[in-house]
């Protein structure tokens, strides 16, 4: 099954440079990345270009004008990468806080289900440097969205996440209404409803190595209200 690595950016200069030859590292030989750059002033998009013409037609790069949201970001990945005959498309951060070793688990994984989840919440799963506050945060959100949405799944508001080409048609991009962080939320959920087969794989999710958190309280609480409307629909 043919791979694209989805990587959404902004202001991510700090790290793309030294997370694309990583990430090619664990990746078969056919795979490729998109970069969906939402017109970061900080020159992320020119970074990209510049290292292009090194992977051989496989990194690819989506300019947009300005900062529409990490919903949107990933959902005009996946219709490009559908677009573009991947079979697996996957969701993965720019800031290292998603370990570029992990996507050979994934896709071990994505070999016999419809979707993996990186999970920080299964046994072997954890976080690095955060703070006892912010992990009870997560934990904790992570929790109380399960219990709303009565879903099985350990991590819901985790962003490593690989998916076949034919979840994502189940899914049906075209229903899918959340921005923000509660977008990881509603695609695994309605993944669940589907009858989507689902593993979650344990990672360590270390803290953001370089560069500022895109995340913030407001967000997360916006997120679970989110939760609730999700439900509804």
């Amino acid at each position: 099954m043919k791979l694209l690595v989805i990587i959404p950016t902004y202001n991510e200069i700090a790290n793309i440079s030294k997370l694309l030859p990583k990430v090619f590292e664990h990746i078969p030989e056919n795979a490729g990345i998109l970069v969906v750059d939402d017109g970061s002033p900080d020159g992320t998009a020119d970074a990209v270009k510049s290292v292009a013409g090194c992977y051989d037609g496989r990194l690819h790069l989506l300019e947009r004008i300005e900062k529409t949201g990490l919903a949107d970001a990933y959902i005009t990945g996946f219709k490009w990468g559908i677009a573009h005959e991947y079979d697996v498309l996957c969701e993965m951060d720019a800031d290292f806080s998603h370990k570029p070793e992990y996507l050979v688990d994934l896709y071990d994984a994505i070999q016999t289900h419809d979707v993996a989840i990186g999970s920080r919440n299964v046994p072997g799963g954890a976080v690095e440097g955060w703070s006892a506050l912010r992990n009870f945060i997560s934990k904790g959100g992570s929790l109380y969205s399960r219990m709303v949405l009565q879903c099985p799944i350990k991590d819901l508001t985790g962003g490593y996440n690989m998916w076949r080409k034919t979840a994502l048609e189940r899914i049906n991009l075209g229903t899918i209404v959340s921005k923000g962080y509660s977008f990881q939320i509603e695609m695994k959920y309605k993944a669940y409803k589907a009858g989507c087969s689902i593993k979650e794989i344990p990672i360590i999710f270390p803290d953001r190595i370089a560069g500022e958190s895109k995340m913030s309280k407001g967000i997360f609480m916006e997120a679970l209200k989110s939760v609730w409307k999700i439900r509804s629909r």
